[in-house]
């Protein structure tokens, strides 16, 4: 129940739920081009549209590596959930090398199940003198589906 926490007391403030168990889509651009005619459709009943049969959900929905320390390399996966009933391809718009950030993933398309995304990073001081603390990496990575392109912000402190 949400009416109470782990312990059985009851809680003090209300549980907010992920945007993804709501039903809002966040961080994502629709594209202009919205019907593609090699795209897998499916023949379902009239009432359904285009905006119903297609989508993607990243979670977590954003990734924050914390502290790095310098010349490391770090890891993360991000699973990028097919909510759709099509059958849907992607691709990953790769971050510019001065972030240190790379993403893995097998191309193709997402048949109603999902794909990991792998994240990577290789933290790097990028101004090229010594700060004395943290500096923070912070970049968007893009994921073009047909209908929208989806934002995954990531952000990591480098000691």
């Amino acid at each position: 129940s949400l009416m109470v926490d782990v312990t059985g007391q009851t809680r003090k403030e209300k549980v907010v739920l992920p945007s993804y168990l709501q039903g809002k889509k966040t961080n994502t651009i629709p594209n202009k081009k919205i019907e593609d005619p090699a795209s897998g459709k499916l023949s379902t009943s009239s009432l359904a549209t285009r905006q119903d049969l297609t989508g993607f959900h990243l979670l977590p929905p954003r990734v924050t590596f914390g502290v790095l320390k310098e010349g490391c390399t770090y890891a993360t996966t991000v699973i990028m959930k097919n909510v759709g009933m099509n059958f849907s391809r992607f691709r990953v718009k790769q971050p510019p090398p001065h972030t240190g950030l790379r993403v893995m993933y097998t191309p193709g398309p997402v048949a109603g199940l999902q794909v990991e995304l792998e994240i990577e990073i290789f933290a790097m001081l990028v101004g090229g003198k010594d700060t004395g603390g943290l500096e923070e990496v912070s970049h968007d990575i893009e994921i073009l589906t047909e209908t929208e392109t989806l934002l995954l912000p990531v952000k990591a402190n480098i000691l």
